[in-house]
C-alpha cells in the first residue's frame, strides 16, 4: 500500500473553480491561493439555509496511542454521501505545524480518505495560524510596551498578567521565560512564556466569531491583567483590538479545498480540544451549510471534551442544530482499554476486546444527554479479525445503536457507504432532537458538576480556595453567563491519565480557573495541561525532505 504522501501526491487534483462549482460559486467570488486553493467571501452565509441543512458530528471513544481517525472517517463519510447523491461538504480544522514536526503528524486525513492538496494544508497553507500568532503577539508586544510607558500607562499589575506570547512549533525551551532586561530600554522584566499558536485565546476567539464586526469586538474583549488598584484590564483598554482584527482580515475567511474524490472541503480554524473548543470556526461551519445538504464536522479528542465543547457552546452560542452524531471506534484502541498492550494490539483478544466495551459504552451514553442515538463506525484496521468484528456490533445492535464497518482509508467513499446510509437514517429521525447539557444562565459551579459528573462519569467536583475565588472574581466583573471550557487530559473519561476503559468514582479537581471573555468561556483547570509541547526524540520532520524539484516526501 502506498503512503498517505504517495497517494495524496498521485491523485488527479481539480482546479479549485471546478470544486467551487459545485456549490454554485462564480470564479469571480473566489479568493485564489494557487489553483487548488481559495477563501470563500462571509457573504455566501445563509442563515435560512443554515437552518435547513444536515449538521454530522464526528467524535470518537476515548483516545489510545493505537489511534482512532475521526478525519479519515469525516471525510470518507463525506465521500460517501457525495456517492449516494447527498450534496455533501467536509468541514474541518486547520493543521497545526506543532505535530506536524513533532509525534503525530498532519491532519489530513490517510489512505483513501484525504483532503488535498495535503503538503499545502499542513504546511503554511493560506497562512491563517500565522496572521493568530501576529495578532496574539501584537498584543503581547502592546502589554509590556504599555507596562514600560511613562505616558498612558495604565498601572498593570505584571504579577496578574497570564497572557503569554505564541509561535506554531513544539519547543520545551519556550515554555517558561523570563524577558526584559531591566532599565530604560530593555523593558520590565517578568516571568513569561509561550504557548503553542493552537492554544491561543485569539484562535478560540476566531472560531465563534460570526463576522469581522463581531470578531473585532472579542478580540476587545481579552481579559490581560488586574492593575495595582485590581481593576480588571483588557485589550480594549490597550486600543489593541483594532489592529489585531486588521490583521485577521482574510484569516476570517474559510478556506475551500477539496477531497480525493474531487468533493467540497471547507478547512478553517485549530483550537485544542482541551484548553478551548477543539473545532473549526463557526463561520465555515454555517458556510458548508448555507452550500450542501449535508455537512460533516469533527470535534477533537473523544465526547467528554471535543464534542461536549461543540454542542455546550459552539452549538449554543452558533444556535446551531445538529443532526447526528457517529462514535468512531476501533478494534485495536478498545482492546487498549480492555487492558492489552500496545504491542500486542494485533493479536485477537476477544477479552480485552469485551472489556474495553466499557469506554464505548460511556461515549454512547454521553451522546443520549444531548437526544442522540449515535452511529458508531468501527474504523477497520488490517490486523481486525471478523470475529473481533462480529463481537463488537453484536454489542451495539444490543444497545440498539446503528453500527457499521468504515473501510474508508482503504476504499474511499465506496467503503463507507454503509455508513453514509445509517447516519442518513440518524439525520432523517433527528430534526430537533439536539439540547444541550446546561443553560448559560446557571451558576458556574451547576454548569462544571453537569459537566463533571454527566459527560466524565465523576461522582462529584472538588475545587482550590484559589479556583473558587477565581470563580467569585469572574462572577463579579460580569461574566456569570458564559459558558464552561474544561481543560483535562484527553487520554481518559477522568481527570487522571492513567485511568483507562470507564473510571468510576472518582473526584474532579479544579486546581484554577481561567477567563477567556474573548471567547466566550471560562477554563476550569483540571490537571495539567500542557499548552506548548516538546518535539519527541526522533520527531517527524526528520524524516520530511524535499527534492530539486519541490517534491515534498515524508510528511504523513
Amino acid at each position: 500500500m502506498k503512503s498517505d504522501i504517495e497517494i495524496a501526491q498521485g491523485a488527479k487534483i481539480k482546479h479549485i473553480t471546478e470544486i467551487a462549482k459545485q456549490l454554485g460559486i462564480a470564479e469571480d467570488d473566489l479568493e485564489m491561493y494557487g489553483k487548488y486553493k481559495a477563501k470563500l467571501p462571509l457573504k455566501f452565509i445563509d442563515e435560512e439555509k443554515v437552518k435547513k441543512s444536515n449538521l454530522i458530528l464526528v467524535t470518537a471513544i476515548t483516545p489510545t496511542p493505537a489511534g482512532e481517525g475521526k478525519t479519515t472517517t469525516s471525510i470518507g463519510l463525506t465521500q460517501a454521501l457525495n456517492r449516494i447523491g447527498k450534496k455533501t461538504t467536509v468541514v474541518l480544522r486547520e493543521p497545526s505545524l506543532g505535530p506536524v514536526f513533532g509525534i503525530k503528524g498532519g491532519a489530513t486525513g490517510g489512505g483513501n480518505s484525504q483532503v488535498i492538496p495535503m503538503e499545502d494544508i499542513n504546511l503554511h497553507f493560506t497562512g491563517d495560524m500565522a496572521a493568530v500568532e501576529k495578532a496574539h503577539n501584537l498584543l503581547s508586544a502592546l502589554i509590556d510596551n504599555n507596562i514600560q510607558a511613562k505616558e498612558g500607562n495604565l498601572g498593570i499589575d505584571p504579577r496578574t498578567i497570564e497572557w503569554k506570547r505564541v509561535t506554531d512549533m513544539n519547543e520545551r525551551s519556550l515554555r517558561d521565560i523570563v524577558i526584559g532586561l531591566g532599565g530604560p530600554k530593555q523593558g520590565v522584566p517578568r516571568e513569561s512564556g509561550f504557548h503553542i499558536t493552537a492554544a491561543s485565546e485569539v484562535m478560540a476567539t476566531l472560531c465563534v466569531a460570526k463576522n469581522l464586526k463581531d470578531l473585532k469586538e472579542r478580540l476587545g474583549n481579552i481579559f490581560v491583567g488586574y492593575t495595582y488598584e485590581g481593576k480588571a484590564i483588557f485589550a480594549k483598554d490597550l486600543n489593541a483590538h483594532g489592529a489585531m482584527a486588521a490583521l485577521m482580515k482574510d484569516a476570517i475567511k474559510p478556506n475551500l479545498v477539496q477531497t480525493l474524490e474531487g468533493n467540497p472541503a471547507i478547512i478553517h480554524g485549530g483550537p485544542f480540544a482541551n484548553i478551548a473548543q477543539g473545532t473549526n470556526t463557526m463561520i465555515a461551519t454555517k458556510m458548508g451549510m448555507s452550500l450542501s445538504d449535508y455537512v460533516v464536522t469533527e470535534a477533537g479528542f473523544a465526547s467528554e471534551l471535543g464534542a461536549e465543547k461543540f454542542f455546550n457552546i459552539k452549538s449554543q452560542v452558533g444556535e446551531l442544530m445538529p443532526n447526528a452524531v457517529v462514535i468512531v471506534a476501533t478494534i485495536r484502541a478498545l482492546k487498549y482499554h480492555g487492558g492489552a498492550k500496545l504491542a500486542d494490539l494485533e493479536k485477537e483478544n476477544l477479552k480485552a476486546l469485551k472489556k474495553g466495551f466499557e469506554n464505548l459504552d460511556k461515549h454512547i451514553e454521553n451522546m443520549s444527554y444531548y437526544g442522540f442515538r449515535p452511529v458508531v463506525a468501527i474504523n477497520r484496521f488490517s490486523s481486525d479479525t471478523d470475529a473481533e468484528i462480529e463481537l463488537l456490533k453484536n454489542h451495539c445492535e444490543k444497545l440498539d445503536s446503528p453500527v457499521a464497518v468504515n473501510n474508508a482509508w482503504e476504499k474511499g467513499g465506496e467503503g463507507a457507504v454503509e455508513l453514509a446510509e445509517k447516519v442518513i437514517d440518524a439525520a432523517q429521525a433527528c430534526p430537533t432532537c439536539f439540547r444541550p447539557l446546561y443553560e448559560m444562565d446557571w451558576p458556574f459551579e451547576k454548569k462544571i458538576e453537569a459537566i463533571a459528573t454527566k459527560m466524565y462519569g465523576a461522582k462529584n467536583v472538588e475545587y482550590t480556595v484559589k479556583a473558587k475565588m477565581q470563580l467569585d472574581k469572574i462572577t463579579e466583573l460580569g461574566f456569570g453567563n458564559l459558558a464552561v471550557c474544561i481543560a483535562k487530559t484527553q487520554k481518559s473519561l477522568s481527570d487522571d491519565p492513567k485511568k483507562k476503559g470507564r473510571p468510576r468514582d472518582f473526584t474532579v479537581k479544579i486546581r484554577e480557573v481561567e477567563l477567556s471573555s474573548g471567547a466566550g468561556f471560562i477554563v476550569p483547570i483540571a490537571g495539567t495541561i500542557m499548552r506548548m509541547p516538546g518535539l519527541p526524540t526522533i520527531p517527524s520532520a526528520e524524516k520530511i525532505d524535499i527534492d530539486d524539484n519541490g517534491k515534498i516526501s515524508g510528511l504523513f
